[in-house]
Formats: C-alpha cells, structure tokens, sequence
C-alpha cells in the first residue's frame, strides 16, 4: 500500500528486516527458528510474493534480512532431531555455535546455503543483508559465506544478485571486484563507521564505542572517503585491532546510513537521531550521507522525520519472556542515567504490546506541515542524487576519495570520477570553520558558506568542477 510513496521518494530498493518463523506475533526477526517459511503474522507466502512483484512493478529491487549466525531461544526444535546441528566447538553470543566446520557439518552447511537460494528462486528477491556474519565461526578451508555467495553466483548468473553483509569485522576483502569490477563475493556491507562518526558530530555522545569517534575529524574524513574509519587500528572499545584497507574499494561496496534498526533499537528508548538533535545537525549530516558516492540507506519514517520510536519488542512467553524483560533493564543499568531502579523501570517493556504498536510509523503525520517539509526535502535531495551523482558512480572504479581535515568537524572530501571531481565540502559542527575552497557548480548546500572560504555551523555543500 506504501509503494507508491517509496517510488516518489526515490527509493529504488527496500531492505526487509527478517521475516523467518519466529515465537509470538511480533518479533523483530533476529529470533527466527524455521528458516524456509515466513512467518505468518505477515501474511502468506503468496503474500510475500506479490508484495515483490509490486515492487517490481515500479522497478523497486527487495532485499531480505536473514539470519545465519543463530537460532530463536523459544520454538527451535532442531536440537531434538538434528544433535549435530550444533556444536559446542565453538560458542557465539546467542550460545553453542551452528555446526558449520565439525563432523556431520555437510548437510548443515546445505541447508543455509539452500536457504538464500530458496528466498532468492521462489520469491525472486532481489538480494539478501547477512546478519552480523562476524559471530559464524568456520574454520574450514572454505568459509562457509565464500561457499554460498559462489554458489548464489553460480545459480544466477544472468541475475544481479545483491549480497550485502553486517559485519563488525570491517572485513574488506570480502567486498574484491573483479577486473571488469562486478564483486566477486559480496556486493556491500553496512557501514557503521559513517554511522558513528555522523551520528556524534550531530548528538556529541561520547558512551561505549560513541567515545572513539567523538572528536575526532580524521576519523570522519576517512569515513566519508575511503569507506572504514578503522583500517586495522586497535579499537579500544574492543581492546583489538578492526578493520582492513578499504579505499581500492568502489563507493558501492559500502551502505550509508544515519538510522537503522540497531542504532535506534538498541537505545533504552528506540528514539530517533530526530528527537535527540538540532534540526540543523540532522539536515546537515543527512545532506552529507544522502548524497555520498556510498550507497545511502534510510530507516522506516526518516523520510518526514517522524518523531515515532523503535523500541526492541518480542512476544515470548513464561520464564523466557521474564528473562528478556529483566535482561533488556539490567543492560541500561551500567549507564549513570539508568542507575536507580525509578528509571529502569521507565524502560519500555519488550514483551509489552504497547512498545510494538509505539514503533509503528505516523502515516497520518505526512500532512503535518513540519513532516512535509521534511518530506519534501528528502525528495529534492534524492532527485539530485539520481540526476547528478548517480551518473558519476560508474567512474569512480575506487572509493579512494581524498579528505583533508580544516578544523573540528570540518573536512573537504575529493572524489574523482572520470573528467569531474565531486567535492563535499562540510562543517559538521555547532562552531563556525574556515579553510574551505572556493565552489564550482554547486549541487547541494545546507547552511552557508561566506566569500572568505569560511563556514556557518552545520554547513554542508556539494560541487562538481571538471578535473
């Protein structure tokens, strides 16, 4: 009923968050359990069939969300008749690891494997996102995602076939081109650097990993110009090394986003980046991801700023409901906000029926004259995309953009692409900047820049000059 929306929007792909069988009515889908049938609180499949050929019909692409790395804690019933399934080998955050490199571990791997295959042939998805493929452990000698992208290659090789990853890893050499520059394994992986250092420009948080991207412009001009900010420096927060070089990298190798359901979701309230910073900071660095060489992904509601959470919500039942219920309130519990039992208690209840129907969009807002604005804006902002940055991407054969830092939160970011360079131009900070160049035809700009190469706060423009 929305495709129409997302068609005058710009949107030319939805990413559909995991819809596999899970326990209850409302999941968020990470606990799915039986991995060939969508769930029926969404409908039938033939539902989920139709629903992608009214996509296709206005030549939007569908990507599923699925889950290799684990089971659901309530209805997996595998265990009983399948031990091998599992193995204490090795563990993950969710327990025993999926048997993907011990004995017995051949009908186990075809089964995932048949899997991506399934939702790809009898829904004609478009492509498939791997959740958090960093926690599936393999040691074989051919990892288990190298195995099912080849064979999801091999089985449609007149299809293009979107492969994206989460991966925690930054691990870029999944992400290889061939020399005609088609991915030889994975097509992109979500990129939470440019989350994070866009996110805190905006919001100036500083807890967990928040803190080593707080600050520090070096990391915000590499994010924007080669894909990770962590190359294979120690992340503190992790107290390990993160990341591989990523420039040689094309711009498509990397997803853009400023929400998600992760960084919303996972907040003790699932409040939006709208409703926790200035209006001016949030255009300023939508205007810089949106129109990045990467490709940009918005969340659910971003479109008109809608002021709706995302909490994390679930329907289980008896001890295990309870569980989840104490475990979600414990997890706050370690930040100063949340220390007194008063505030725990404030956190909205998974379980509760009212925290799922919280998350739902504001459809009715979109006549509200400040939504529309915004709606407005998000449009006008694609179409420029579509119209002058789309076409620059096939010659940007590398991500390799080249950054140079001004001041706190200021950085001019330079990609060549064939006879034009693209220029970002950015002060992404509540002070005002100076350094920055001169502009040539100018393709977007938030805020404003002065004749004497300084800039407002939340400044951001878009150029093009020929090289």
């Amino acid at each position: 009923d929305r495709l129409a929306h997302l068609a005058e929007l710009g949107v030319t792909a939805i990413e559909i968050m995991p819809i596999a069988d899970f326990s209850g009515l409302r999941n968020w889908g990470y606990d799915g359990v039986l991995l060939y049938a969508p769930d029926s609180s969404y409908g039938r499949p033939e539902d989920l069939k139709a629903f992608v050929q009214a996509a296709h019909d206005r030549n939007i692409m569908v990507l599923l969300d699925v889950v290799y790395n684990h089971f659901g804690p309530e209805g997996n019933y595998l265990p009983v008749y399948a031990r091998a399934f599992f193995t204490e080998r090795h563990h993950t955050p969710w327990g025993a690891a999926i048997n993907y490199d011990g004995e017995h571990s051949r009908p186990v791997r075809d089964f995932v494997i048949h899997n991506a295959l399934y939702w790809i042939e009898e829904f004609h998805l478009d492509g498939l996102r791997l959740d958090a493929v960093h926690t599936i452990v393999d040691d074989s000698a051919t990892h288990l995602l190298e195995e099912l992208s080849a064979t999801v290659r091999q089985r449609f090789p007149d299809r293009p076939i979107h492969l994206i990853l989460e991966n925690e890893e930054n691990d870029s050499r999944r992400l290889g081109r061939g020399a005609d520059g088609v991915p030889e394994e994975f097509t992109a992986q979500w990129n939470d650097d440019v989350h994070h250092v866009l996110h805190v420009a905006a919001t100036g948080e500083d807890s967990g990993y928040y803190g080593e991207y707080l600050g520090d412009t070096e990391k915000l001009g590499r994010a924007l110009a080669e894909g990770f900010a962590f190359q294979g420096e120690i992340m503190e927060f992790r107290g390990a090394a993160r990341g591989h070089p990523s420039a040689h990298l094309p711009p498509g190798a990397f997803v853009a986003f400023i929400q998600n359901h992760d960084q919303i979701g996972n907040r003790a309230f699932g409040d939006r980046i709208g409703t926790i910073a200035a209006k001016q900071a949030v255009r300023a660095v939508a205007a810089t991801y949106l129109l990045l060489p990467q490709t940009p992904m918005l969340f659910m509601g971003e479109e008109w700023n809608t002021s709706r959470p995302f909490p994390f919500f679930c329907d289980f039942h008896g001890e295990l409901a309870e569980a989840v219920r104490k475990g979600r309130r414990a997890e706050f519990s370690r930040f100063p906000e949340f220390s007194s039992p008063e505030k725990q208690a404030a956190i909205p209840d998974p379980q509760a029926e009212q925290t799922f129907a919280s998350a739902k969009l504001d459809w009715d807002n979109l006549e509200n004259p400040d939504h529309a604005e915004w709606l407005n804006w998000y449009r006008s902002i694609l179409a420029v995309r579509h119209q002058s940055i789309r076409p620059l991407l096939q010659g940007m054969i590398s991500q390799g953009g080249a950054f140079e830092v001004l001041g706190d939160g200021a950085v001019v970011v330079r990609w060549a692409a064939g006879d034009s360079t693209l220029t970002l131009a950015a002060n992404l900070s509540a002070q005002n900047g100076a350094g920055f160049p001169p502009p040539g035809k100018v393709l977007w700009q938030e805020g404003k820049f002065e004749p004497d190469g300084s800039a407002r706060p939340w400044a951001v423009r878009w150029t093009m000059e020929p090289r």
